[in-house]
Formats: C-alpha cells, structure tokens, sequence
C-alpha cells in the first residue's frame, strides 16, 4: 500500500504540536520541571467532583441531546449574562467536547476551499490547521511586543480581502497573555461593520484576567453579537481540563449548522462531565476568584524574576503564561528551549510553536505551584550565567 498516496495532503501537511514535543520530551526526565503545559495545577472543586460522583452513582450514563442537557445549556446562558452581559437563549448553545472542538465546528460550518480566514499571531495552535483541513486559507498578521501583542484596527484592516470570511480573535491569548479592553474592541468592531465577516472569539481564559478591568466579550461590542460565535469552557476557570467540556455561543442558524456537525462525529459530550458542569456553573464563582488571585501571585513573581535575569517580558494581563524575549541568547527560539531543557531539565515551549512571529520568545505557563516556578527560576538564572546572557546591572 502507498499510504502517501492515500492520506489527504492537508492532513499529512500538519505540523505536530510543537506543545507536546516538549512534554514528551519532558516525561522522559525524572527531574524535569516542567513549565510547558497550560493546566491548572488546583484540583477540581469538590463540590463539582461531588455532582460527577452522584450522575454516576444515579445511573445518569446514557447520551445527552446531541446540542447538550437543556439544563446545563440554560445555566451557561445565565453564567454568560452574570459575568460578561451576553444575552443568549438556549438554542443559541452548544455543549462540546472541549473548547477546540468547538473551534472545529465553528471553523468547518463557515469555511469553504478558498476562504480567507485572520489569525493574528501568536496563538494557540490549532487554528491554522483546522483551517487547511477545511480547504480555507490561513492570512497570518504578526502582532508586536511594542502593542502587547494586541490585535490593532490597521493591521486588521489591511488584511481584509473579498475572500475574507472569518476572523479569529484569541483574547485573553494563548501564549502572550494579551488582553483587549473595550476601547480597542471598539476599535475592531469598527472595521468589521458593514462586512460580512464573522469572528470566532476564543475567550477560553476569560475569567483569567488580572488587574481592575475584568475581561470584555467582543460578542458585548454593540453590533457584534450577529456575527461572533463566543468559544468558551471549563478547562482553565473551574480547572477541569481532563473532563473535556466546553461550548459554543452565537447566532442560531450558525448553532444549528455546528450542531449537525458535531452530531456526526461526536454525537453528544461526556453526560458526567455535564451534570458536574452545571453545579460548577452555579455554585464555584468564589473558587474561580481563588485560583485568578493565586495565577496572579504567580504572575507578578514569574515576570518579575525574568526581567531581572534578563529575559524580557511586557506584563501579561490575561491568561497564565508569559512570553519572554530569549534574543538576549542569540539562538532561535527551538535552540534556546532545547538548551535549557538538555542542560538544566526545565521545559518550556519555543515561541514560534505559536506561529512564525513567535520566533525570538519563548513561552512559560505559570499555571504551577509558587515551589516549583521557585525551582524553575532558579535553573533558567544560572542557565543564562553560565553561558554569560544573564543580566548583570
């Protein structure tokens, strides 16, 4: 058999994730600290472990509707409206396996062979793939250090073409921990109107952004709720990344197009997973206000000892990770993170995982316990000063 004449060219063209490379790369070293993975290090709160238990224990382990239980789908319309003042009704949800694959299905039920779709960049790493698998064609913009990594109206502008069909909007972002507040919200929305264009807004971490300002849905933007579909979940705010749920929220006969999708290939998310989704849902605001307050320690702790050795990093506003400069070393991004992790054993990713702009970065989650970001501090300072980069002012 000639499997290279079998497979499907943009399927073979994929390049694996560079995220894993290093995880593998990391397990195989018992003394690694890995700072490579974007997971909660908490538990799931118990009350929600309690409400899985009980689904079971209840014999609640048949399919779901394939959109999800009516009952978690209306409280994710009442969690939408309490913490970011979007007004949903329960045709507009779609409870997934997980927030990539509601990326998926929102991608494949807009996209057609020669469609253009924006993905600012850096950023998370799936976009670009899904888009090829669907025939569509990825229009990369390389957001800037000196903007925060932030998504500006020119740059958007400037990129838009008779074939655009969907932007890609991944704030609070994966790796930079870039935020956009309203006013340049507004900004964007300003340039879409009177487009046809949709926005895919990924706000997986929105309940992690640190500051006063809590974070700003674009679906909130006045005229843009018609054409965003809000991707969100449970993985990053109630830490609950291995129970793989998450939802899509947006126009109703986009909905239904993703729903006849994902009623194909998934046919409905883990009902234990619901059941626990919806006490997470109403009864766990205070363990999210717990864990952003601890990612926020870590923050300030992470950024301050990498300014200080030398690495750069602008403060990150979202998320938890940030995305230090490694240019100080004079080796690519995947050279500097091999390095580290050969000589010192600590894992963390080269920013141009994230997409070519990302080359010069690399990224590191936060998303650990203050004892091991300690040890991994530690490690990466005498790293730079045995090889003579460590900042010395």
């Amino acid at each position: 058999m000639n499997y290279n004449e079998l497979l499907a060219p943009a399927a073979q063209a994929m390049r694996p994730s560079g995220i894993r490379k290093f995880f593998d790369l990391a397990t195989e070293m018992p003394h690694c600290i890995s700072l490579g993975v974007g997971e909660p290090d908490f538990k799931t709160p118990w009350s929600v472990r309690d409400a899985g238990i009980r689904s079971l224990e209840q014999g609640r382990t048949k399919y779901t509707a394939n959109a999800g239980l009516k009952e978690l789908r209306a409280e994710i319309c009442r969690y939408l409206e309490r913490r970011f003042d979007l007004k949903y009704e329960v045709p507009q949800i779609l409870v997934t396996v997980g927030g990539s694959e509601a990326i998926d299905l929102a991608i494949r039920a807009l996209v057609k062979p020669g469609d253009e779709v924006i993905i600012p960049e850096p950023c998370f790493v799936c976009y670009e793939p899904i888009t090829q698998l669907t025939g569509g064609v990825p229009v990369h913009i390389a957001t800037r250090a000196e903007d925060e990594f932030r998504l500006t109206a020119e740059q958007l502008k400037a990129a838009i073409t008779p074939r655009t069909k969907l932007v890609i909007f991944p704030y609070p972002n994966n790796p930079t921990g870039a935020v956009m507040g309203a006013r340049d919200l507004e900004e964007i929305a300003a340039v879409l109107r009177d487009t046809n264009i949709m926005v895919l807004s990924d706000e997986i971490y929105s309940e992690l952004t640190y500051g006063l300002d809590r974070h700003v849905s674009f679906a909130s933007i006045p005229g843009m709720a018609e054409r965003t579909i809000v991707v969100n979940g449970f993985s990053k705010s109630y830490a609950m990344t291995g129970w793989r749920l998450g939802y899509a929220a947006g126009p109703e006969p986009i909905i239904k197009v993703m729903t006849k999708i994902h009623q194909s290939c998934i046919m409905s998310a883990p009902t234990t997973s619901q059941y626990a989704a919806i006490t997470a849902l109403r009864q766990c605001d205070d363990q999210i206000e717990m864990m952003r307050d601890e990612y926020n320690r870590r923050r300030r702790y992470v950024v301050k000892a990498l300014n200080e050795m030398g690495l750069t990093c602008f403060e990150p506003r979202g998320a938890f990770y940030v995305f230090p400069s490694i240019q100080v070393s004079g080796l690519t991004s995947e050279e500097f993170c091999e390095r580290l992790l050969r000589e010192k054993e600590v894992a963390i990713i080269p920013g141009d995982a994230f997409g070519a702009s990302g080359e010069g970065y690399a990224r590191i989650s936060y998303a650990y316990s203050v004892d091991h970001l300690e040890t991994a501090m530690r490690r990466i300072r005498a790293f730079l000063q045995e090889n003579g980069w460590l900042r010395t002012e």
